[in-house]
């Protein structure tokens, strides 16, 4: 979905305002009164839910102590920044953490510290796994306030939404107790999931910010009867926002934070003690790749023995370069026609999730996959043609139990190349 190519806004020749990191702004946010009531009240429609105030306010008087506070922000590519140019400057994430750590932070700021996890195109069947890794630090760090944003990328979720209540349950379940929110971004043709996701916030009685709810019935409206951004202005393309839209987003979030700051403080929470809307099923998936398969299971590599090196790359946390994603992985390159073709993975486990390669190189082929000798599915590194990680769950049943999974290249495919990831399981 990313978009490397600049809106007309963006290549039209004008001498435009620089905010106070020196950075550009496009022409279209010039052309926004931000002070006037209409584009306030476009704001404050964001607010779908305050939620239970009480780890938000925490998190808010933590940051004006002065203590060490971490802003987290997991999701897809609108959280990636795609849209916003520079990317690691004017996506909503980093100008929501500058405008958190502006407001309530003494001093320099310092002690507030982006988190900063979106990669494209991917849902939250993936987040999940990538949870503990590039959120969590394996360990090293405990958000404060998490903002979990996946409603225009869980359309393909195949556990409908028990791998984002799962998300959210882990999240609050941490002995830090984060501030856990909800963000629902838009794509251009007013479509989000906020239908599906929305009710586990109310469930959790989490605070939430819909740009649904604040853009689109304005988006159908002339100047004259209120309207305040159009399209052309808010999106770069069908699917992401412009910097316009990306201060948006980071205004909205403002807005709960300030919302918050000035409520009376709620009544202790009581999440831990409800069923679960959708599903947890899983809480506890963990992440198993070649860097730490050897205690956890056995493996026959056969030709997948290789390294791949051309992975998807995303800008986290506030980097200017790609991270390169799943760098522990195998790679299948089939050099002896005598090699044995297959990956066998030997694995206790209840619920298991590949995640593999896309790609839109001819190279990359069609791979089979079978679990306990039955041919299941496959993975078609073609299915969306771009270099992006795709996830597919393989196994979920309700006791864990010794599988073998079983990974080769389909017929006529043997020439060409596939690259396992990794996998989340849950044992």
């Amino acid at each position: 979905m990313l978009d490397d190519e600049r809106s007309v806004d963006d290549k039209r020749e004008y001498s435009a305002p620089r905010d106070p990191e020196g950075v550009v702004q496009s022409a279209n946010e010039t052309q926004v009164d931000f002070e006037s009531q209409a584009y306030r009240e476009l704001i404050e429609r964001s607010l779908l839910n305050k939620g239970n105030n009480v780890r938000l306010k925490r998190a808010i008087e933590k940051a004006r102590k002065g203590e060490p506070t971490n802003i987290a922000y997991i999701g897809g590519s609108i959280t990636q920044g795609a849209g916003a140019i520079p990317i690691h400057l004017q996506s909503y994430a980093y100008r929501s953490y500058e405008q958190f750590k502006n407001r309530y932070a003494p001093s320099d700021g310092s002690s507030i510290n982006l988190i900063k996890a979106g990669v494209g195109g991917t849902p939250s069947e993936l987040g999940i796994i990538r949870y503990d890794r590039d959120v969590l630090r394996d360990g090293q760090v405990q958000p404060d306030i998490l903002i979990i944003e996946f409603a225009v990328n869980d359309a393909d979720d195949e556990t409908k939404g028990n791998c984002y209540e799962s998300l959210v349950i882990k999240a609050l379940a941490a002995d830090n107790k984060p501030a856990v929110i909800l963000l629902f971004s838009v794509f251009e043709n007013d479509w989000n999931l906020q239908d599906r996701l929305a009710p586990i916030g109310w469930h959790y009685d989490l605070p939430m910010v819909s740009m649904k709810d604040a853009l689109v019935e304005q988006f159908q409206k002339t100047s004259a009867e209120g309207n305040v951004i159009t399209k052309k202005q808010y999106f770069h393309d069908i699917y992401h926002p412009t910097n316009l839209g990306h201060r948006i987003m980071a205004d909205a979030l403002s807005h709960l934070f300030n919302v918050t700051d000035h409520s009376a403080l709620d009544q202790v929470e009581q999440w831990d003690d409800r069923t679960p809307l959708i599903g947890n099923d899983f809480v506890n998936v963990k992440l198993l790749d070649r860097k730490n398969i050897e205690p956890i299971a056995r493996i026959e590599v056969g030709a997948f023995q290789h390294t791949d090196t051309e992975l998807q790359m995303a800008e986290m946390h506030d980097h200017d370069y790609g991270t390169p994603l799943f760098p522990h992985n195998w790679m299948y390159i089939r050099e002896n026609t005598q090699e044995r073709n297959r990956f066998t993975l030997h694995l206790n486990c209840k619920r298991l999730i590949l995640i593999f390669k896309d790609s839109s190189s001819d190279e990359f082929g069609t791979a089979n996959i079978r679990v306990d000798d039955e041919h299941i599915k496959q993975a078609d590194p073609h299915q969306v043609n771009w270099t992006h990680c795709h996830a597919m769950l393989l196994i979920n049943e309700n006791e864990a139990s010794e599988h073998k999974i079983e990974i080769e290249m389909a017929e006529g495919y043997e020439d060409k190349r596939f690259t396992i990831l990794g996998f989340g399981y849950v044992d």
